[in-house]
Formats: C-alpha cells, sequence, structure tokens
C-alpha cells in the first residue's frame, strides 16, 4: 500500500517562500505512476485542491489562487513530488496534503492515499 508524507512547512513572511516535499513509500510502488495532487485546509472549511501532477510527465493544474506563484514538479530518482511556493500570501496559510490517485481530479474523493499534512503560516 502507497504511503505519503509531506515535509516542508513552516512560518514564513509574507513573500517569502517554501518548498513542500511528498515522500513515497515502499520505493517499489513509483510515484510516477500516480497523479500526485496538492491539497490544503484551514480550520472549519473544507479541503481544497492547490496543484495536480499527472501521471508520467502528464500535465500539471493549479487553482487560480496559486497560478503563476507554485509549481509542482516530481524528482523520479527519489521518489518524491514537490510543491514549490512562491510569492506567499496569508491567506495561503493552511494544513497541506499531499495525495494519490489515477488520474487528477479537483475531488477530494478520487484521491486513494494521503499524507498527514504539513502546516504552512503565512505571517509577519
Amino acid at each position: 500500500q502507497l504511503r505519503l508524507v509531506e515535509s516542508g512547512g513552516g512560518l514564513v513572511q509574507p513573500g517569502g517562500s517554501l518548498r513542500l516535499s511528498c515522500a513515497g513509500s515502499p520505493i517499489t510502488l513509483k510515484l510516477d505512476y500516480y497523479a500526485i495532487g496538492w491539497f490544503r485546509q484551514v480550520p472549519g472549511k473544507e479541503r481544497e485542491a492547490v496543484s495536480c501532477i499527472g501521471v508520467r510527465g502528464g500535465r500539471t493544474n493549479y487553482a487560480d489562487s496559486v497560478k503563476g506563484r507554485f509549481i509542482a514538479s516530481r524528482d523520479n530518482a527519489k521518489n518524491m513530488v514537490y510543491l514549490q511556493m512562491n510569492s506567499l500570501k496569508p491567506d495561503d496559510t493552511a494544513v497541506y496534503y499531499c495525495a494519490a490517485a489515477g488520474y487528477c481530479s479537483d475531488y477530494v474523493s478520487r484521491f486513494d492515499s494521503w499524507g498527514q499534512g504539513t502546516q504552512v503560516t503565512v505571517s509577519s
């Protein structure tokens, strides 16, 4: 069974950058064969889609709110997926999750495997 672990969250000032990592295990389950979505959630709100990188070089989608600021990428040799977050705003504050599915979707229910989440706080 695929297991995902996020890391890289923290406290950053507005305008700053963070890079989130999503590690897949066991190594025999290659993340490249999954669509990997990034979602975020704040207390009292539904989990929302941020980005999704398609299977094996497929297209990458971004929510309008992060387009031009966030970049999702893969490192297949390390079985990792990253979310580079630039020009961060206070509204980006949330717990960020990575999740795996057979194809990209904005719907949480389409994703079968989830990480535990990593907190991102954007504040001065």
